[in-house]
């Protein structure tokens, strides 16, 4: 765990709904150097993975995921909510507590033989980033690493991504 990035992130009680404690990243972002190491951090840990293109989960997996795209010299690929992409998409629907929601990718973005980095910017139960792997190997592509700022151990979310190679930068074990 990243203690300096830890307390660059900002916790916000109750917040979208009573019980549940936010960890909001865009003090993390505000702080260039913080920003500036969490890329780095990152854009190391898959500088030598032959990563093709990188693909960011709406909306805050875009912000990173950008900036580590550029700094492998490689393709950016965003994955957004139904509705979103102008072109030709396929979709995928995950289970979320109370009921299911769904991704998106254009049938276009990816490649057969297309090695992917899968960036957002907290992984909580694993849900989303699942779907997104499923997403990405429907179109033919390897999913080389899947990196989030945030974990959120106490969650499991690891579980639903057993033989992806995750990394995470801070770790909260307890809400």
């Amino acid at each position: 765990m990243n203690q300096d990035l830890k307390g660059t992130i900002r916790s916000i009680k109750d917040f979208p709904k009573p019980g549940i404690m936010f960890r909001d990243i865009t003090t993390l972002l505000k702080d260039p150097k913080a920003l500036e190491a969490a890329a780095k951090t990152l854009y190391v840990a898959a500088k030598n993975k032959g990563i093709t293109k990188v693909a960011g989960i709406e909306s805050r997996g875009f912000i990173l995921g950008g900036l580590i795209s550029n700094m492998l010299g490689v393709g950016f690929v965003p994955i957004r909510k139904p509705g979103k992409l102008p072109a030709e998409t396929i979709s995928e629907t995950y289970s979320l507590e109370y009921g299911t929601d769904s991704i998106q990718i254009h049938k276009d973005a990816l490649d057969s033989g297309d090695k992917v980095l899968l960036h957002d910017d907290l992984l909580a139960t694993g849900g989303t980033a699942k779907a997104a792997c499923n997403l990405i190997e429907k179109l033919g592509a390897e999913v080389s690493q899947v990196s989030f700022i945030i974990e959120l151990s106490f969650l499991n979310g690891r579980e639903k991504l057993k033989g992806y190679d995750i990394i995470s930068l801070v770790d909260y074990d307890s809400e």
